[in-house]
């Protein structure tokens, strides 16, 4: 027994093959259209209808509305630009033509015209056609018009479906782009320079985080796929290139919730001869000159909030952040089992199978761990998660963290228990980590042999030593400073999305079952 949208794909098919039997190419090899819509569009503006009556147009794009009025037909034509009205009538394009449109074209089916632009009695600026061709048959159809695709994982795993017909998302897509444009142009303009790093790595390191695994047949060697772009990004300083940048694809083993997804983007930033006051600034302005670049202003509907992203931005230390929301002073714990006594006490879940929000720059994506006991570090990160995180809606920097939630970042000289290293919240969401980078080659050494042995004790997310960035540093590395910027969470935060599908074209999902 067929099904409905069975019989539609087969009705397709018929006309495309009646349009082979008239000798008609249905997906042809190429078309040379004059213009795009919003070109003609802008034409149509500034010469009027009379400056643009003898121009013969040629446009291409694909069929999304049909209008049949007796001998004429309206169609509405769409192509990567914008949207126009076109017009049929039998007289003008011939009879056979005509009755060819009306019987084997469909919506969804990319064509191309020619005509001349005029002006509705209703005021629309329309092409009048005086030629036509197919240029790719649709098989399958379109969603329906008016209400587009309903199945949110439908709409992430065919995004093609989603972009023509969900109002929006090209939008948010192009607003993405432009997002990512901006930044570049704004540290290009403080003369960094971008670069390209390994996204196969020997060692995982770079964050506090679990990698994908893979491996290579002809060294027979396995592989990581890069957790953070950061070792890399300091070998560069250490060979005297002293601001670097780099935009890219990081991949995290971890879990997946509105807010992670395993494969994101992040920036990455390192300048020398700068600390972490310095990047706090520098992320301020660049947040709000991005803001201002493709919004045209500084403040943003997120959810049910109005955010101010324009500088300065709040600073609160990290432990009277945390003593001000849950009543817990960390400095008053020194070890695991204190805190995590005073923590049970508060009702947080910090057992074996507590959900994590790892923070190695840029951030990490968050992952259950079975079977894993929490060290003080990561029951610390769990009070920012639980109790600080939700709370801070308008732009605010964290700053100086436990030693143990950072080892890559240089001890604050009054209380060598902390680092400089601050994390940027606005929407209740972490969007940007940033520290002064731990330069002294022996403490590093003996940091990540420490991390070393928590990974033997069980943490998957510890980091491990990487023994070439070790040698590198011991060439000798400036004072840096380091910035690691979510891209997909920023983007989340000025198209005012709360998922991060919505702004990721292909997040990853499970595979389908048939």
């Amino acid at each position: 027994m067929t099904t409905n949208l069975e019989d539609m794909i087969q009705q397709r098919r018929e006309r495309a093959q009646h349009l082979r039997e008239q000798g008609i190419d249905v997906y042809p090899a190429h078309y040379h259209r004059s213009h795009t819509i919003e070109e003609v569009l802008r034409l149509f503006t500034q010469m009027g209808e009379s400056g643009t009556e003898d121009n013969l147009l040629h446009l291409a794009g694909r069929i999304v509305a049909s209008r049949h009025m007796g001998k004429a037909v309206f169609i509405d034509l769409r192509d990567g630009s914008g949207k126009i009205q076109v017009y049929f009538r039998s007289d003008e394009v011939g009879g056979d033509n005509y009755k060819s449109l009306l019987q084997d074209y469909d919506l969804g089916d990319f064509i191309g015209v020619s005509g001349y632009l005029f002006r509705t009695h209703r005021g629309e600026i329309s092409l009048r056609v005086s030629d036509f061709m197919m240029l790719a048959k649709a098989l399958q159809p379109l969603p329906e018009k008016w209400h587009g695709l309903v199945d949110v994982e439908k709409r992430y795993r065919q995004r093609y479906l989603d972009l023509i017909s969900t109002q929006g998302v090209r939008e948010t897509f192009q607003m993405r782009s432009r997002i990512i444009t901006t930044i570049r142009h704004f540290l290009d303009e403080r003369g960094f320079l971008e670069v390209e790093t390994p996204i196969l790595h020997s060692s995982a390191g770079g964050a506090m985080a679990r990698p994908f695994v893979t491996h290579h047949n002809a060294l027979n060697q396995d592989l990581y796929l890069r957790i953070a772009t950061e070792l890399h990004l300091k070998r560069l300083i250490v060979g005297n290139f002293d601001k670097v940048y780099e935009i890219g694809r990081i991949f995290r083993n971890e879990g997946i919730s509105t807010k992670h997804n395993p494969e994101f983007t992040t920036l990455e930033s390192y300048e020398a001869y700068a600390d972490y006051y310095d990047v706090m600034k520098m992320v301020e302005e660049m947040v709000s000159c991005v803001a201002q670049e493709v919004l045209g202003t500084t403040q943003v509907k997120f959810g049910e909030d109005t955010i101010e992203l324009s500088p300065p931005w709040q600073r609160i230390s990290l432990r009277q952040a945390i003593k001000e929301r849950c009543g817990i002073d960390f400095e008053d714990y020194p070890d695991t089992i204190s805190l995590r006594t005073k923590m049970q006490e508060l009702g947080v879940e910090v057992g074996s199978h507590a959900l994590l929000q790892g923070r190695g720059k840029p951030f990490s994506t968050s992952g259950s761990r079975s079977g894993v006991s929490l060290g003080r570090g990561k029951l610390i990160d769990e009070l920012i998660s639980t109790f600080v995180e939700p709370t801070l809606v308008q732009p605010t920097f964290l700053v100086d963290y436990p030693v143990e939630l950072s080892p890559l970042a240089k001890r604050k000289i009054d209380n060598p228990q902390l680092v400089e290293r601050f994390e940027a919240f606005a929407g209740g969401m972490e969007i940007a980590n940033a520290f002064t980078e731990l330069n002294d080659p022996v403490e590093q050494r003996e940091r990540l042999h420490q991390q070393q042995e928590e990974r033997l004790a069980g943490d998957e997310e510890a980091e491990l030593p990487d023994e070439d960035f070790l040698q590198a540093l011991e060439h000798g590395m400036p004072p840096t400073a380091g910035l690691g910027i979510g891209i997909d969470r920023l983007v989340m935060l000025l198209t005012n999305h709360q998922s991060i599908r919505e702004v990721i074209l292909f997040p990853l999902l499970r595979s389908k079952i048939a």
